[in-house]
């Protein structure tokens, strides 16, 4: 097993088997402020990232750059408290939406997707209405 292979769970088989990863064992896990349904990061799980967050009520995550589990907001602060975790119609993804204390981002920002538009055409206003 390489470092960054994530490790073994004790994942419910029967949650264990709905789930498509990804040839490395990962599951994408989208982000999402419960109350105002803001999306608040994109984090991956493996099997043990989600039995610790279907277990604890508390955001846990595989960090695909260190290799190994982290539970956000244990050296931030920025905590995040699970409402509910769903499971995508493909099984390959996780929509996880929490209370978040603090910021989301490691760089700062409540969002990671803050100050990062890409000026996409608004299909809404279409070509007389430019970029949202």
């Amino acid at each position: 097993m390489s470092s960054t292979t994530p490790p073994a769970s004790a994942l419910d088989p029967a949650v264990a088997a709905r789930l498509r990863r990804t040839a490395d064992g990962l599951v994408a896990a989208v982000v999402q402020q419960h109350d105002t349904g803001e999306v608040l990061m994109l984090a991956w799980m493996d099997d043990e990232a989600l039995a610790q967050t279907l277990g604890t009520g508390r955001a846990t995550y595989w960090s695909r750059s260190r290799g190994e589990l982290w539970r956000k907001g244990d050296t931030s602060g920025h905590v995040q408290h699970v409402r509910s975790v769903s499971l995508d119609c493909d099984g390959d993804a996780l929509l996880v939406r929490v209370d978040q204390v603090g910021v989301a981002c490691h760089t700062g920002t409540r969002t990671c997707f803050d100050g990062r538009d890409l000026g996409a055409v608004d299909a809404v206003a279409g070509a007389a209405g430019g970029r949202a």
